[in-house]
């Protein structure tokens, strides 16, 4: 019987503070086999983004590398990078705007890098809108959470696109309402991450959502990636490296692979969507890969834009160089 995502979290939250499981100084535990005991805690509970960790998972990719990986639901970027920055987890995958907001704040967490290097970023609504470009949005109301990187850059990239601020109304809606507020027609529009949403919405509400992204009209944020404690990268970098070998792996195989990807998750993860909407997040999710290298293969010109956008518009405070978010030496270049 699958698990609501209330119980998993409950329960994942009640095995790490029993056992620690997941802190640095338990990292890498090792079974009587010889492999090492690894957790991972998503951003989120488990949608097609996350399909390729299972698929790697089924196909070996982590215990040929010695890694006996548990993959954990996760509640928000930022409690993840939390779960990191407090060693209650090995690794982590969160939004790379969140994560440069968490160490500017002082928590000891870096990047291994971006996967989802065109981000995810994105207005959306429902095709009988005939919104088709920025523009359009003018009169419109849409619904945004305080405190994310979208409600944050959201007005610059009006300006950036021609609009003033006080031409779109931007309602605040709690993350975990959003959906409900567009299918109720409370707004016209919502900001969000289209690959996981819009399948979503669409499967709720049986219309067709289409989607505007922040990327398309000329402001990207790198989106989720791997993140380690920088203890873990400084007391076992040879863990860390095979972590992300396999990470890499998994990935790239998946994309080739879409279909396994998703029978993969759906046999072993717990609270998954429907297969055919995975199947649809999946699809969308794996053009925002870079197409110029392996996954997770990250340039300073990239991090460099996005630490930027943050300091302009989301109250990056001193943001110093790439380097003070991301670990490059990690990732293999192919």
């Amino acid at each position: 019987m699958k698990r609501t995502a209330t119980t998993i979290l409950a329960t994942a939250a009640l095995l790490l503070a029993a056992t620690g499981c997941g802190g640095d100084d338990n990292a890498g535990s090792t079974n009587a086999d010889g492999s090492k005991q690894v957790t991972l805690t998503l951003n989120w509970v488990p949608y097609g983004e996350h399909a390729p960790f299972y698929y790697g998972l089924q196909k070996g990719y982590y215990s040929a590398e010695g890694i006996d990986l548990k993959i954990l639901p996760g509640n928000g970027s930022g409690n993840t990078v939390k779960q990191v920055a407090q060693k209650q987890t090995d690794f982590g995958w969160a939004d790379s705007p969140v994560l440069l907001k968490s160490v500017a704040s002082g928590m000891p967490v870096r990047s291994l890098g971006a996967y989802l290097e065109k981000g995810p970023s994105s207005v959306e609504f429902f095709t009988e809108e005939n919104i088709k470009t920025p523009a359009d949005l003018k009169g419109k109301t849409v619904g945004g959470t305080p405190g994310d990187a979208l409600y944050a850059t959201f007005p610059a990239w009006l300006e950036k696109n021609g609009l003033k601020k006080d031409d779109v109304k931007v309602v605040n809606v709690d993350a975990a309402g959003k959906i409900a507020a567009l299918a109720e027609g409370k707004v016209d529009a919502i900001m969000g991450f289209f690959h996981d949403q819009a399948p979503t919405i669409e499967s709720k509400t049986g219309k067709k959502v289409d989607v505007l992204l922040f990327a398309d009209y000329g402001m990207n944020l790198l989106g989720t990636g791997l993140i380690a404690n920088t203890q873990t990268l400084q007391k076992d970098p040879e863990l860390v490296r095979k972590f992300v070998r396999a990470t890499q792996k998994s990935w790239a195989d998946a994309a080739r692979d879409p279909a396994g990807a998703v029978s993969a998750m759906t046999a072993l993860a717990e609270n998954e969507p429907a297969p055919e909407v995975l199947t649809k997040q999946l699809t969308l999710n794996m053009p925002l890969i870079g197409a110029d290298g392996p996954p997770g293969v990250n340039t300073e010109a990239q991090w460099t834009e996005t630490i930027d956008l943050m300091s302009r518009y989301a109250e990056l405070k001193d943001p110093g160089a790439p380097s003070a978010y991301w670990d490059s030496s990690y990732a293999a270049q192919g």
